[in-house]
């Protein structure tokens, strides 16, 4: 028989009652938590677009969803879990393709994610010739589509005026790529061959990207990208802004080319 003043077991029972709202509520943010760890880890990880290199496919402040499983598992694409001493790849489900977008982890700067367009494969001989794309010595075609004005220029104040073309690669996937007035410097270049387990990578915005090409200027840092090295494939804009007050809302939801 409860001999407490009613007032105060009254009090009693709507403590407990609070204290067990509490737990239920911590326990259900506890378990939200380990869920969206293990969606990260394992299945997408969103990301955004910092620079210009990508332009004019991917802008920046475009949140993209990285499809993780596509090419399996490796150190680089398990940040939560982290195995320094683990190397290669395991659970591939599907082989990285030539005009694939990835996320990676350049060799030079491992601690930082890239996005670029895989154009070489393992054993592929790539080379540019006057601004054109050489895979095993076909030419990828480069049609002029029309020229292209950067209004939203990334550390700049004025628009940027490129010229914009399609570029198909040999075995048929195609996308826009973007040339400056202004040459960049790896326009002409000798032949690079992609050693196995390795991928070329490089920029869609072709002057303004500091990719694959570059090994023949002594700049290491992208190179020629290890296989363990990707995070995932790059497959659709979530959603994107210009700033916190001001969304880009043709662009939810879109698959990037």
């Amino acid at each position: 028989m409860d001999s407490s003043p009613p007032e105060k077991s009254g009090l009693f029972k709507a403590k407990n009652a609070r204290q067990g709202d509490l737990r239920d509520t911590i326990k259900t943010l506890v378990i939200a938590v380990i869920f969206a760890l293990i969606f990260r880890s394992f299945a997408f990880e969103p990301f955004h677009i910092p620079s210009d290199s990508m332009k004019s496919n991917l802008l920046v402040g475009d949140y993209l969803f990285v499809t993780k499983f596509s090419y399996g598992y490796s150190r680089y694409s398990l940040p939560f879990f982290g195995f320094p001493n683990v190397h290669g790849r395991f659970l591939e489900m599907h082989a990285p393709q030539r005009g694939d977008v990835v996320v990676f982890r350049p060799p030079g700067q491992p601690s930082e994610d890239f996005i670029k367009r895989l154009i070489g494969l393992p054993g592929d001989h790539i080379r540019m010739k006057g601004g054109v794309l050489y895979i095993n010595g076909e030419m990828a075609k480069k049609e002029y589509v029309e020229e292209w004005t950067d209004q939203e220029p990334d550390q700049a104040h004025y628009p940027i005026t490129y010229k914009r073309y399609r570029e198909t690669l040999p075995d048929g996937k195609s996308y826009f790529i973007l040339n400056t007035q202004t040459p960049s410097e790896v326009e002409d270049t000798g032949e690079f061959v992609v050693p196995e387990g390795h991928y070329f990578m490089m920029g869609d915005n072709r002057d303004r990207s500091r990719d694959s090409r570059y090994l023949e200027h002594g700049d290491d840092v992208v190179g020629y990208v290890p296989a363990e090295n990707f995070v995932g494939r790059a497959d659709l804009i979530l959603f994107s802004w210009r700033d916190w007050f001001s969304f880009r809302g043709d662009r939810f939801f879109n698959r990037i080319p």
